[in-house]
């Protein structure tokens, strides 16, 4: 890949051991960094918003992030065997163009992630310059994101460790400032225990993980291919439960104060909270940093992603950086774009879009987890992940037909503001549609594909091309 300052080099095709580097520490400080941020602190305070007490939602978010965050990591560690990008690796499961439909909803939800993350950037970013137009902001931040993604994997790994330190003293900060204005008997006192907000919180934490899901492999693949897997996946998992943690809790904690201004200026609120001057202009560049952070990987995926549909029907395995360069560029303008268009209902809307979201990604998740480490058990024909004639051929039926039905059975279950499921009626309202997705889908996906799948009898290794420069 050349040394530390150089462009990337590889986009979708596989990593030679030759350039394979680095070390899983490297995972724990990436997701640890991209968790210490904004986003993440709505998504806490929404819990409450939606009627947790603080200290139940901090326990729902804990149980949503370590059970969400266990089938990310799954994820983590597949990197550092294939040395590809995650969504290459889906073709195993669901042919080489028939990957293209959980692609295309993996777009989305990167534009919308970027999108509803650059609203919030921008906010901190015209509290920095001291301007009010708020495009200024926005667009700023979306040419710092392409900057980081441009270059790619070692600067986005360079990233992640300047903000896990900035966003432990920036929120280490914002937590004992909190404590000391409001007193835990303000934030955690009476803790009464309401079990439909309460598994709210938990599909909240289970859907901010999961959705990391669709890309964690793109920055675990450049691993020594002998890394462990569990090493890998121990450092993705702690560093993104350690960050989300944080940040949801102090959400949630923000949220509980009574006749609490977050819900209508999060970013200002949060620079009141840091007491105004100088400090606030600090917190505010925790805040970008960290949101530039998770944005980058946003963008980054987002290309490989646009990359991996594309040369599913160019049948090419090799794209000049350049081109790269331009998916990012243009994924970045359509994010930007959104953003200023945004909706002034963010929170609402946002909670909505993450719960959304986890119903297509889910049954994603449990079919490739499950043919990945139960049917194929680890061994991949990688040149076949190029060939629309190979063992993995155009389409795969079984992976098709189960993912429709993973997703539609959810249905019944969602608990939405556009619509509510009859089971979700049932329960009172309770969303518990990513469990259906998760469970019955891999029960569907698990003896069908047994049945049907054809894994080679070990790993298949490419025939290795150089980088193009």
């Amino acid at each position: 890949m050349g040394t530390g300052t150089t462009i990337e080099r590889r986009t979708i095709d596989p990593v030679p051991d030759s350039e394979r580097h680095g070390s899983p520490r490297n995972q724990f400080t990436l997701w640890f960094g991209a968790n210490m941020q904004i986003t993440a602190v709505v998504d806490g305070a929404l819990a409450v918003v939606f009627g947790a007490h603080a200290v139940w939602a901090i326990v729902g978010l804990l149980i949503g992030n370590l059970a969400g965050g266990a089938v990310m990591a799954l994820h983590s560690a597949q990197g550092p065997r294939l040395g590809l990008p995650q969504m290459i690796s889906s073709r195993a499961q669901f042919g080489v163009l028939g990957a293209a439909l959980p692609l295309v909803l993996v777009i989305v939800m990167y534009l919308g992630f970027a999108a509803t993350g650059t609203v919030l950037s921008g906010q901190a970013i015209n509290k920095i310059l001291h301007v009010d137009a708020s495009w200024v902001g926005i667009v700023i931040f979306g040419l710092l994101t392409f900057v980081v993604a441009a270059f790619g994997y070692r600067w986005i790994h360079a990233l992640g460790k300047v903000a896990s330190v900035l966003g432990i003293l920036g929120f280490a900060y914002l937590t004992i400032k909190l404590f000391a204005d409001q007193g835990a008997s303000t934030l955690l006192g009476h803790p009464e225990f309401d079990g439909v907000a309460f598994l709210l919180a938990i599909a909240l934490g289970a859907g901010w993980q999961l959705t990391f899901g669709p890309y964690v492999a793109d920055y675990s693949r450049y691993l020594p291919a002998n890394t462990p897997e569990r090493t890998t996946f121990w450092a993705t998992l702690a560093g993104s439960v350690l960050g989300s943690m944080w940040s949801m809790s102090l959400g949630a904690l923000i949220a509980s104060v009574p006749k609490s201004g977050f819900l209508d200026n999060q970013v200002g609120y949060v620079g009141d909270l840091a007491g105004g001057g100088a400090i606030a202009f600090v917190i505010y560049l925790v805040i970008v940093v960290g949101k530039l952070t998770v944005n980058t990987l946003n963008a980054y995926g987002g290309s490989m992603t646009m990359l991996t549909t594309a040369t599913a029907f160019t049948r090419s395995n090799i794209v000049r950086p350049v081109v790269r360069m331009a998916c990012v560029f243009a994924f970045l303008a359509v994010s930007v774009v959104i953003a200023l268009a945004a909706s002034a209902d963010f929170l609402d809307n946002f909670k909505n879009f993450v719960l959304l979201l986890l119903m297509v990604f889910t049954p994603w998740s449990a079919i490739n987890l499950v043919d990945y480490y139960l049917v194929s058990r680890e061994r991949v024909d990688i040149p076949a992940l190029f060939d629309q004639n190979g063992r993995y051929g155009a389409w795969n039926v079984t992976a098709l037909v189960t993912y429709v039905v993973g997703v539609l059975a959810q249905i019944p279950f969602l608990a939405q503001s556009l619509y509510t499921g009859p089971i979700t009626d049932a329960l009172g309202g309770a969303d518990i549609s990513w469990i259906v997705g998760l469970v019955l889908t891999g029960a569907i996906y698990y003896p069908w594909a047994r049945r049907t799948s054809n894994p080679p009898e070990a790993m298949i290794e490419p025939v290795r091309e150089p980088a193009l420069s």
